[in-house]
């Protein structure tokens, strides 16, 4: 969660205004892509941040940049940059996201397994622990992990459930050692 009152403004500006528009899950997709783009090439930060560049230049730089992108969140980088906020960006994402998450009745969700999930695993996965948050369903980000020997572990915001394999051997360990 953001700790940034004027990344939650922002973003609420902007949730509303997709909102309005019946555009709210096109934007949160773009705006993950543009997330991705901002976090995987910090030179285009510092580009964006430079003094030496006027906001002409940098809004044609970013006009280029992000050719195709939705005009609401087009504009919204250029009230960013007006405003020089421009490096509150990833915040505003992140509290788009949790806005539209909580409109729709979705909760994001780690799982972290030795192999990728199948789609009706994941889907199972969603059904079985999204009434446990409040949630309708979970958007699932599967993330490999070796080590986990075998089964999952979950993780929704700060709660985790850990089934996995090297988890209970653990857990048998402990419990062996302190007998």
């Amino acid at each position: 969660m953001s700790q940034s009152v004027v990344a939650k403004r922002y973003a609420t500006a902007l949730f509303n205004l997709s909102q309005q528009q019946g555009q709210t899950a096109s934007i949160q997709s773009e705006l993950t892509e543009l997330k991705k783009a901002f976090r995987d090439n910090k030179q285009l930060g510092v580009l964006l941040s430079s003094p030496k560049l006027s906001v002409a230049k940098k809004k044609d730089i970013m006009a280029n940049i992000f050719k195709g992108v939705n005009p609401i969140i087009m504009n919204t980088l250029f009230v960013l940059l007006d405003a020089k906020r421009l490096d509150e960006i990833q915040n505003v994402i992140t509290e788009f996201h949790e806005l539209a998450n909580g409109a729709a009745g979705v909760a994001e969700a780690k799982v972290y397994s030795t192999r990728p999930l199948t789609e009706n695993e994941s889907n199972s996965i969603s059904a079985s622990f999204a009434h446990k948050v409040g949630k309708q369903t979970l958007r699932i980000e599967n993330i490999i992990d070796p080590s986990l020997i075998g089964g999952i572990r979950l993780q929704i915001g700060n709660q985790i459930y850990d089934s996995s394999l090297s988890a209970k051997l653990d857990k048998l360990q402990r419990k062996l050692i302190g007998s």
